[in-house]
């Protein structure tokens, strides 16, 4: 039996201020893929993160969400002290680096977070968080080896 292959595309992302949000992710160096106005009113604007294949949109009638209900969207690089230091460098307000207590995958908000990246440094178990201007919640997780199976 042949399997289909998913790919994620696109999370669509709530926002108050499509510019704000826009110049937002700009800032951070992601590559503005469209920005599109309807007669309607509607506007799709969507950008990638460098070296994504998935990309995010916000807009004018994209969704009904509230803006920041978004959470727990991941990103994902290979050194997150350096990752967090760019956007730092960058302004954004990003929170130190964290393993969580449990070793096994972060809990919900702050808790069970333990200061600097997990002691062994093994992949997927050291993370930064920061919101956009909305408070979408996002999180770098570093990932150096990828499980069986993953890309």
């Amino acid at each position: 039996m042949n399997e289909m292959d998913f790919k994620l595309e696109v999370a669509v992302l709530p926002v108050a201020d499509v510019d704000r949000a826009q110049h937002f992710y700009k800032t951070l160096g992601w590559r503005l893929d469209a920005d599109f106005t309807a007669e309607d009113g509607l506007r799709v604007v969507q950008l990638t993160p460098p070296g994504s294949g998935a990309s995010v949109i916000f807009g004018s009638g994209i969704t009904d969400a509230e803006p920041g209900s978004a959470q727990g969207l991941y990103l994902i690089v290979d050194d997150v002290v350096a990752a967090r230091e760019e956007l730092a460098s960058q302004g954004v307000r990003i929170s130190e680096v964290f393993h969580d207590k449990g070793g096994v995958f972060h809990h919900a908000g702050t808790t069970a977070r333990v200061e600097g990246p997990d002691p062994e440094r093994r992949s997927y178990s050291s993370y930064a968080s920061f919101s956009d201007p909305d408070g979408n919640g996002w999180v770098l997780q570093e990932v150096t080896t990828r499980l069986p199976g993953r890309v």
